[in-house]
C-alpha cells in the first residue's frame, strides 16, 4: 500500500511538468462515482469553454495508467447551448491517442466534436466510465464471521490536460460505515456519501491522492468466463445457452466453513456472502432451466408476464470470496420477436451481454442456420471476430458460427447487436427432405428385399448338395420316429406280461400279441424304403453307418422279447412254471436290458444328428 502511495506520489510530481495542449478551459466539473457494487461507475458532466483563438475539433480524456488498464467501457456525449436553446445529447466517437511529450503513466483518449468550437464557445460533455476489478479487498482474507472492507482510490481533483475552474466531486458508498478516507480541505462524510470540494482554479493536470476504505457486502460476482450461444431454427426459435465459470472475486475466505452458523444467522455469519443471483431474461422467453454438472438444480424461481421475464437462481452452496461455481442457464424466445428482414438479408438483433447483472462476457457465440451465407456483423463497441463451423442433428456441410470475444465486458455492453446473413427458404427444406428421402429409400429396400430371391442358383453343385442334405435330414427324422414307436410296441408287450402274471388272463396277453405284430410288420414296411434312400444317398454316407446299427439292434432286441413272450404264455398254458423257467426269462432279460440301452443310446446319436 505503501508503494501505491509512493507511486501516485511520483506520478503528482510528473503531470507538474506536462504541457497544456490547447486554450481549452474547464469552467465547471461535477464528478460523481459510484462505488456500490463491485464495479466502478464514474459519471463526469464538463463545461468546455474555448479561450483561444483557433477552432478545436476534439477534447482529450486523461486517465492514469492504473485506471486505464482497468477501464471496461467508456463514452462521451456532448450538449451545446443553454435554457430552451440547448441541444440534444448525442454519444461521441472515442479513441486512445498517445500525444507527444506525456509521460508514460497516462492514457489519453481523444473525443472528436460534432463540429469544431470556436473562441468563446462552449460545450457540455458528459463523460460515463466503468472501471472493473478497482476494489482492492483489505484486509486480503477474512473468516466467515467478518464483513468484508474494501480500498479504492482515485484523485480528488479531476485528472486533465486543461485548466479548471472549479469542480466537486461525490463518491456514493453502499452504507455509512466507513473505516477511513482521505481527508482534505473541503471533504466531509453525510450518511453514504462522501464529498470533496469545491476547488477552483487548479491548473492542468492537478492530481490529489484519496483512498476510500470502506464496508461492501454486495455480490461480487465475477464470471471468469461465459460461453454464450444463440442458435437461430428458422423453424421458429432462438435457443440461448449460456455456460458460466463463476467466482467470488471478494476478499478470500479463510478458516473452516459451518453451515449450521450460516444457516442460523446468515447476514451476520456470511455477510460477505451471495447465494443467489437474479437472471433478466427477456420477454416472452421459454423452455427456461438451470443445471450444473451433477444435473437439474431445482433452487431457482421463475417469474414471467408480457414485460419481463426473471430467473432467481441459487447455487447448491453458498459463495464466499475465492469460492467458484460452474452451471448452465438455458432458454428459448420466439424467432419473429428478434429476427427481422432488411435489403435482401435477415438479421438478428439480440442484446449482447449476460442478463445476470455484475458479470464479465468473455465469450458469445451465434449459431447461425445451415446453408447461411454472406455474413456479417454490427457490434457498437470493438469485440474480437472470427468464423467458425459448428455440426448438429442431420447436418451435411455444418452451421456458420459467427464468435464475438469480449474482454472485461459489463453490463453497459448489454446494447443490440446485429448478425446480417443470407438465407434461402429452400434451406428450411433440406433436413425434412433427408429425413424423407432417408424414409423412402428404407422402405423400397425392405420391399425388395422381401420379394427378391437372393438365393444361390439352383443349378449349382453346393446348391443341391443342401437340398439333399434336407432331404437326408427329413428321412433320419422319419426313420427316428418310427423306432420309438417301435419300442413302444415293445413297451406294450412287456406291460402285458406283467398282467399276465397279475390277472392270468392268457387270452388278453394272446391279443396284445397278435395286435403287436400287426404293428410291427407296418413299421418295418415303412422303414424298408426309408433305409433304401439313406443307403442310396452320398450325403449320408456318415450318418447310414448308425442307422443300420440301430436297425439291426432293434430287430434283435424284437426277436428276443417275442421269444420271451412265447415262453411265458406256453408255461401259463401248461401251467408249468418252475425254477428252470424262471432261470431261463432271468437270463433272457438281462439281453433284452442290454439291448434296450444300445438303441436308446444309438436313438440319442441320430437325434443330435
Amino acid at each position: 500500500m505503501e508503494t501505491r502511495f509512493a507511486l501516485l506520489f511520483f506520478l503528482s510530481i510528473a503531470l507538474l511538468s506536462t504541457p497544456v495542449f490547447s486554450d481549452l478551459v474547464i469552467t465547471k466539473v461535477d464528478r460523481k462515482i459510484d462505488l456500490t457494487s463491485h464495479i466502478v461507475r464514474i459519471s463526469s458532466t464538463l463545461k468546455v469553454e474555448n479561450a483561444g483563438p483557433d477552432v478545436v475539433s476534439q477534447i482529450l480524456l486523461t486517465f492514469p495508467e492504473y485506471q486505464a488498464k482497468k477501464l471496461a467501457y467508456l463514452t462521451a456525449s456532448s450538449t451545446e447551448g443553454k435554457g430552451k436553446s440547448k441541444g440534444s445529447s448525442a454519444n461521441l466517437p472515442v479513441e486512445v491517442v498517445q500525444p507527444d511529450g506525456v509521460p508514460p503513466a497516462l492514457t489519453f483518449y481523444s473525443v472528436s466534436l460534432p463540429r469544431g468550437l470556436g473562441k468563446g464557445e462552449s460545450l457540455n460533455l458528459d463523460i460515463f466510465g466503468v472501471l472493473t476489478h478497482s476494489l482492492q479487498p483489505f484486509p486480503e482474507e477474512i473468516t466467515q464471521a467478518d464483513v468484508q472492507l474494501v480500498l479504492f482510490q482515485d484523485s480528488a481533483h479531476y485528472l486533465s490536460p486543461y485548466e479548471v475552474k472549479a469542480q466537486v466531486l461525490s463518491i456514493k458508498l453502499p452504507s455509512p460505515r466507513v473505516e477511513s478516507f482521505t481527508k482534505i480541505q473541503n471533504a466531509k462524510l453525510v450518511d453514504s456519501e462522501i464529498k470533496y470540494g469545491p476547488f477552483e482554479n487548479l491548473p492542468a493536470f492537478s492530481y490529489s491522492p484519496i483512498i476510500v476504505h470502506y464496508e461492501n457486502n454486495r455480490p461480487f460476482a465475477v464470471a471468469t468466463e461465459l460461453l454464450r450461444e444463440i442458435e437461430i431454427s428458422h423453424w421458429g426459435n432462438v435457443q440461448i445457452t449460456e455456460h458460466y465459470k463463476l467466482e467470488h472475486g471478494g476478499a478470500r475466505t479463510k478458516g473452516g466453513f459451518s453451515r449450521i452458523d450460516y444457516q442460523a444467522r446468515p447476514h451476520v455469519r456470511g455477510a460477505s456472502s451471495f447465494r443467489r443471483l437474479m437472471v433478466k431474461l427477456p420477454p416472452r422467453a421459454h423452455s427456461v432451466y438451470f443445471r450444473d454438472e451433477i444435473g437439474n438444480v431445482s433452487t431457482s424461481h421463475l417469474w414471467a408476464d408480457s414485460r419481463k421475464t426473471e430467473l432467481e437462481i441459487e447455487p447448491r452452496y453458498p459463495m464466499f470470496g475465492g469460492w467458484k461455481t460452474f452451471f448452465t442457464v438455458g432458454y428459448g424466445l420466439p424467432l419473429h420477436d428478434y429476427l427481422f428482414e432488411s435489403d435482401g438479408k435477415l438479421f438478428l438483433n439480440i442484446s449482447f451481454g449476460s442478463p445476470i447483472a455484475e458479470v464479465v462476457v468473455d465469450n458469445l457465440l451465434v449459431v447461425l442456420p445451415e446453408g447461411s451465407k454472406d455474413i456479417s456483423v454490427s457490434v457498437p463497441f470493438s469485440v474480437k471476430q472470427w468464423e467458425e463451423v459448428k455440426y448438429s442433428h442431420l447436418d451435411i456441410s455444418g452451421r456458420p458460427v459467427v464468435v464475438l470475444e469480449k474482454k472485461n465486458a459489463v453490463p453497459e455492453h448489454n446494447s443490440h447487436f446485429q448478425v446480417y446473413y443470407k438465407f434461402t427458404s429452400f434451406s428450411m427444406l433440406r433436413e425434412p427432405l433427408m429425413l424423407i428421402s432417408g424414409f423412402f429409400f428404407l422402405f423400397v429396400s425392405c420391399i425388395i428385399y422381401m420379394h427378391a430371391d437372393l438365393s444361390i442358383s439352383k443349378s449349382s453343385a453346393s446348391y443341391l448338395a443342401k437340398l439333399q442334405w434336407y432331404e437326408v435330414q427329413a428321412t433320419v427324422q422319419k426313420l427316428h420316429e418310427i423306432m420309438v414307436r417301435c419300442l413302444t410296441v415293445h413297451d406294450k408287450l412287456e406291460a402285458s406280461l406283467r398282467d399276465l402274471s397279475r390277472t392270468g388272463d392268457v387270452q388278453a396277453c394272446k391279443a396284445m400279441r397278435k395286435a403287436a405284430d400287426g404293428l410291427l410288420k407296418e413299421l418295418s414296411k415303412d422303414l424298408k424304403p426309408l433305409l433304401v434312400f439313406l443307403q442310396s444317398s452320398p450325403q449320408a454316407a456318415q450318418i447310414y453307418q448308425k442307422v443300420e446299427e440301430l436297425v439291426v439292434k432293434e430287430k434283435e432286441l424284437q426277436e428276443k422279447l417275442m421269444s420271451k413272450h412265447t415262453m411265458v404264455v406256453e408255461a401259463y398254458e401248461k401251467k408249468s412254471a418252475g425254477r428252470e423257467l424262471e432261470n431261463r426269462i432271468a437270463a433272457l432279460q438281462q439281453k433284452l436290458t442290454a439291448l434296450r440301452q444300445e438303441v436308446d443310446d444309438l436313438l440319442d446319436v441320430i437325434d443330435e444328428i
